[in-house]
């Protein structure tokens, strides 16, 4: 544990509990760009988890001390220790109920994290590769550990949801290739210097073989012995993950009303930009052409550059005028994802020297050919002015806000509501009066709304609504989430099978977007309200996103008050 001095307020709590938890979690140290993580993995196991956990209640002891103390009272401290004891605190309920321990999931288990980590780790010199072999060689302990606590689950009839067991084992089959040099491990360590080729290639076969025997033991132990187990979570643990989520005890039934509300709503919005392209056709036979028709951009590499292109034209526009960026912020990168994971682009965060920089990662699914209308908008919120900005800009000011503000106290509904809002700022700016990629951005706004219907709903099995156009009065079911989902979504197929299965995996991560949306517009409301025309809009974006990571009443309360 760190040494603290008796005068310890609550930033410096915070702050040396990043450092505790940095040696327990190297992955989470090689994201910050941590020195001395490149080589080792986290304890996947039952111990592991108990070492996380106690090192939670310590801090929390910690944090009680001090709050009490006269430096505590202003409200940079005051902040930090709010946002460190909501954390914690749903953190342990999380472990408290050993959902550790059935942690399976087609994006957010640990056999994930160990293989994406990877992907951010430097391959400049020798010395990096040596780093990487040495993890490379730490992942069968690591996956015997996440094995070990899998099966502490099922003694304790703790099962994970057979879709997402069957789901990971077509994942890691991916992953593993033949077995050799068509395995993922084989690719990663091929560029590799001369001098480190023996080493990388053994290594590389261990990382293959370890993932071939957590594999065939997903698929001739656990997912048997999981068979027949539901994929839904039902209230009590749902209420739970969207405490984790969302930072806040969620209304449940308020906000699954809210997504009809908002479902209604861009619905009436979408019929109308849809008549502009084809007259007469819906909504979704107008996606479906342009997937088929539209603007689209031809090739892997090209779509890359495309991408790249347009967050670069959104900083240039931006900046200066809608914010004020540093030098640092102004730099993001667009990457193609590794195959094998889930079909969503997501995005990661600089290093905290910025020496790697924010990234956006494209999953191809196989494809060549890209469509632009579901395109821009998604990469507005993955990249600029989305979770570019904001998590860039934490980083910028971790100095007056405190490490643990800045990257591990992230609060998901905050971040993905702020990518949200982003999108709908740049509608607002008149970045999407091309009728092709505004009614891209509505269909993206429209499978917002549609996770928080068909994620409580499923999870919960509430009733369908009366005035839904969707078996009305009937009660969800994860079949009938696919259907509804299908029938609103311009998205293809395959990615509507890879949310559908997210939603299921990782309950109440979904809804935060959309609720975390409307928490960002409540809190800009309140504040233009309160300044009347003397409203900076700039100013007030640059304040709300250096206050650092809030949970959604938090960050309501604090952006109204800029």
């Amino acid at each position: 544990m760190s040494t603290l001095t008796g005068s310890a307020l609550p930033r410096q709590i915070a702050d040396a509990y990043v450092d505790d938890l940095l040696e327990l979690d190297p992955i989470l140290g090689t994201y910050l760009g941590a020195p001395g993580s490149g080589r080792r993995l986290p304890d996947f196991s039952p111990a592991g988890a108990d070492a996380l956990a106690a090192l939670a209640r310590t801090t929390l002891d910690r944090l009680t001390e001090a709050e009490a103390r006269p430096g505590a009272r202003g409200d940079a401290e005051r902040r930090c220790a709010r946002l460190l004891r909501e954390r914690l605190t749903a953190e342990l309920a999380i472990h408290a109920a050993d959902e550790q321990l059935r942690a399976v999931s087609n994006m957010g288990s640990p056999a994930h994290a160990i293989r994406e980590v990877f992907t951010l780790m430097p391959t400049g010199t020798p010395e990096d590769y040596a780093d990487i072999a040495a993890r490379l060689r730490e992942i069968p302990a690591a996956l015997e550990g996440y094995r070990a606590s899998l099966t502490e689950g099922l003694a304790r009839a703790l099962p994970a949801g057979p879709q997402q067991v069957a789901t990971v084992i077509e994942q890691i089959t991916e992953w593993i290739g033949d077995g050799g040099s068509g395995s993922w491990f084989a690719a990663l360590t091929a560029d590799g210097p001369r001098e480190r080729r023996a080493e990388l290639d053994a290594a590389g076969a261990e990382a293959t073989a370890a993932y071939t025997a957590l594999r065939d033991w997903f698929r001739d132990t656990y997912a048997p012995a999981v068979a027949g187990a539901p994929d839904t979570v039902g209230r009590e643990r749902y209420a739970r993950w969207a405490r984790l989520w969302n930072g806040t005890d969620l209304d449940l039934d308020e906000a699954y009303a809210y997504g009809w509300s908002e479902f209604h709503r861009l619905r009436a919005e979408m019929v109308a930009e849809a008549g502009k392209i084809l007259p007469d056709a819906t909504p979704w036979e107008v996606l479906k052409h342009l997937d088929a028709h539209g603007q689209a951009v031809e090739g892997v590499e090209e779509v890359r550059d495309w991408l790249q292109g347009l967050m670069d034209e959104a900083i240039a526009a931006l900046d200066g005028t809608h914010f004020e960026l540093a030098e640092r912020v102004r730099r993001v990168e667009s990457r193609i994802a590794p195959p094998g994971g889930a079909a969503a682009p997501y995005y990661t965060g600089p290093s905290e020297d910025f020496s790697r920089p924010g990234r956006t990662w494209l999953p191809t699914m196989g494809r060549t050919r890209f469509p632009l209308f579901d395109l821009v908008s998604t990469w507005y919120h993955e990249g600029v002015p989305g979770h570019h900005l904001q998590l860039a800009q934490w980083a910028h000011v971790a100095e007056d806000l405190s490490r643990y503000q800045a990257t591990v106290g992230m609060v998901s509904a905050n971040a993905e509501g702020w990518a949200l809002y982003a999108e709908r700022l740049m509608d607002e700016l008149g970045f999407l009066t091309d009728p092709e990629r505004r009614l891209g951005y509505l269909d993206a706004q429209m499978m917002r709304a549609n996770r928080i219907i068909v994620d409580i709903g499923m999870h919960l099995e509430l009733e369908i609504p009366a005035d839904s156009p969707f078996h009305p009065g009937e009660r969800w079911t994860p079949a009938l989430a696919r259907e509804f989902f299908g029938m609103h979504s311009g998205r293809p197929s395959d990615f509507v099978d890879s949310e559908l299965v997210r939603y299921l995996g990782m309950p109440a991560q979904a809804i935060g977007y959309k609720l975390g949306e409307r928490a960002w517009l409540t809190g800009r409301a309140a504040a233009r309200a309160a300044h009347g025309d003397a409203f900076d809009a700039k100013a007030w974006h640059m304040a709300a996103l250096s206050l650092g990571s809030l949970g959604l009443d938090d960050l309501v309360a604090e952006i109204s008050a800029l």
